[in-house]
């Protein structure tokens, strides 16, 4: 079935580039969530008494929350429309973000940002949903690099903001941030984000087609390939998330508050690349520029892990290293987003759920293994980050490519 056009989507028909806005805001629920109390993570653990290591794992328990949360809004999605999941999501998030601001300890605070993970997830989820409903394939890649560029703001302004907000009224202020945004993307979805998903276009069937769905997801040799790839570059930018605040503010002691200049600088390299990508789509496929992609990333993730190793270079080689990594995703999951949602038009949100479900998933293990194997290094933060890079590189080789490649040949046939 064709798609909507992309100002069918709003109430007040409104630009390609409100849609971005809109959707682009959504999908930075994650982002702000993880980055804006990345420096506040030593601060927190103090107060409470327990090891930053420990504090860590918050962040492996919203990434474990994003992955469960879309698996949930993915299929309901598909069956009830777009619109009333995204306002209780948005509802969620916010009361969930003050619980974060009154947490009284460690326990508490992670089982609130578990909560707070269930409702961010929804603007991933569908905003993905969304723009499948909109685009075919190349439109849609397009329209993902254009995300990447609004919500690339979330990286760079975020622990910028969350270091001055910490210096001047301590950590618990940024959660109370958080819930004003998460107030804020509410009032957007209800005044300005119609039903993209018509009655006609949902699915009928009961609560168990979701599992076959899911089922059929799985063992889709293609999807997975794509899913895959992507998933596991996004697990190697959250190592870096998980592991940059020990290794430059405790190991090169980086001042806190000048720890999202260099978070910043890379956010700013991979919102360049995701529109670099943007105009090469012109002149590529999107299956092309991913394959280039992750050859950058894995390569440039090898020889990051051997400097560590070898101990050469020092800071300034670690950051040059870690940008490059960084501002490739940026090219990387635009494209695997769109090549693996590209043949599941009416399954668009269980397919987006299983997507976003692997990225985040792969990124709990990643972020819990750099605080498993810490031990007073940048080695376990660049071990974790080559690992993945590598494994992406090869589901897209070993995965998607020989499918792709078989299908190629039967059209030319």
């Amino acid at each position: 079935m064709k798609p909507v056009t992309a100002s069918a989507v709003l109430t007040a028909r409104p630009s390609y580039t409100r849609l971005a806005l809109i959707l682009g805001a959504l999908a930075a629920f994650g982002p702000f969530s993880i980055d804006m109390y990345l420096p506040a993570l030593p601060t927190i653990a103090a107060e409470f008494g327990v090891t930053t290591a420990t504090i860590q794992q918050t962040l492996s328990v919203f990434f474990i929350g994003l992955a469960l949360g879309q698996l949930f809004y993915g299929p309901i999605s598909d069956r009830v429309g777009r619109r009333a999941p995204l306002l209780f999501g948005c509802g969620l998030y916010t009361v969930a973000s003050i619980g974060c601001a009154l947490a009284p300890s460690a326990s508490g605070l992670m089982a609130l940002r578990f909560l707070q993970a269930l409702g961010g997830a929804v603007g991933m989820v569908i905003g993905r949903s969304v723009v499948r409903d909109c685009f075919e394939e190349r439109e849609a890649a397009r329209m993902f690099s254009l995300l990447v560029l609004v919500m690339g703001i979330a990286p760079i302004t975020a622990p910028l903001l969350g270091g001055q907000v910490l210096i001047a009224l301590g950590w618990r202020a940024i959660f109370l941030f958080l819930a004003a945004f998460g107030l804020f993307c509410l009032l957007m979805v209800w005044w300005g984000l119609g039903e993209s998903l018509p009655k006609e276009r949902r699915t009928r069937e009961g609560p168990g087609s979701a599992l076959r769905a899911y089922a059929g997801l799985l063992s889709d040799r293609r999807y997975m390939g794509f899913a895959l790839a992507g998933g596991l570059a996004s697990a190697a930018m959250f190592a870096y998330i998980s592991g940059s605040p020990f290794v430059f503010i405790e190991l090169n002691e980086v001042p806190p508050e000048h720890f999202g200049f260099f978070f910043g600088a890379n956010a700013a390299g991979l919102i360049t690349a995701s529109q670099l990508n943007r105009w090469l789509l012109s002149r590529f496929s999107a299956a092309a520029l991913l394959g280039a992609a992750l050859n950058v990333t894995a390569g440039a993730a090898l020889l990051l892990l051997g400097v560590t190793s070898l101990n050469v270079g020092g800071f300034p080689l670690l950051v040059a290293l870690l940008f490059v990594v960084i501002a490739s995703t940026g090219m990387v999951m635009p494209n695997a987003t769109a090549l693996a949602l590209g043949p599941y038009g009416r399954k668009a949100g269980s397919a987006s759920a299983v997507l976003g479900a692997t990225q985040f998933a792969a990124g709990a293990l990643a972020g819990a293994l750099v605080g498993l194997l810490a031990n007073g290094t940048a080695l376990p933060m660049t071990g974790v980050i080559a690992l993945c890079s590598v494994g992406a590189w090869m589901c897209l080789r070993f995965l998607a490519r020989p499918i792709q490649t078989t299908q190629i040949a039967a059209k030319a046939r």
